[in-house]
């Protein structure tokens, strides 16, 4: 496949700033944009928390593999939401052709940024802490990704310009 042609999964923790990389790093590669996040939005015809509060954890993953599995695009940047990879088949079927860069925070960033994990429909049991939310996602990021973005208090362009660096 022509590296051109081939897509960017961006992955990592919620608040990693997926979203921003990704639109800017569209324009810089001459790509698409995808946030799947959105894709679930439009899907379903409501918000990503009130999807959560109204079906359970459990079912928005289930919506959220079916929005990712339903993605068939080339040359697109996309963005998925930090829970993507608890979808092994979602994650497979994303990743076959494409570059996976995961945008990599350190905790102690991520409590910073993640102020309401409510209001931004982030996937967290009621018996789990941000502590081993980003324990057990760490090791699924780590799994998936094909390039690692240590973001350690980087600015959006200097995340966008290593991710760009890697990518080549």
């Amino acid at each position: 496949m022509n590296n051109m042609r081939k897509n960017i999964i961006l992955i990592g923790m919620p608040a990693s700033g997926k979203s921003t990389v990704g639109v800017i790093l569209a324009k810089v590669l001459g790509k698409d944009f995808i946030d799947t996040d959105i894709v679930i939005q439009q899907r379903e015809g409501s918000r990503l928390n009130e999807i959560i509060a109204h079906y359970g954890i459990d079912e928005f993953l289930k919506k959220e593999e079916q929005a990712l599995l339903s993605i068939d695009v080339e040359n697109t940047v996309i963005a998925t939401g930090g829970s993507a990879v608890y979808s092994d088949a979602a994650m497979k079927h994303l990743a076959a052709g494409s570059t996976v860069v995961y945008l990599r925070i350190l905790l102690d960033e991520l409590k910073n940024r993640l102020n309401d994990v409510k209001e931004r429909g982030v996937v967290l049991r009621p018996d789990e802490s941000i502590e081993d939310m980003y324990e057990k996602r760490s090791k699924l990021y780590e799994k998936y990704a094909d390039i690692t973005v240590i973001e350690d208090g980087n600015s959006i362009e200097s995340t966008v310009r290593a991710a760009m660096e890697e990518i080549k």
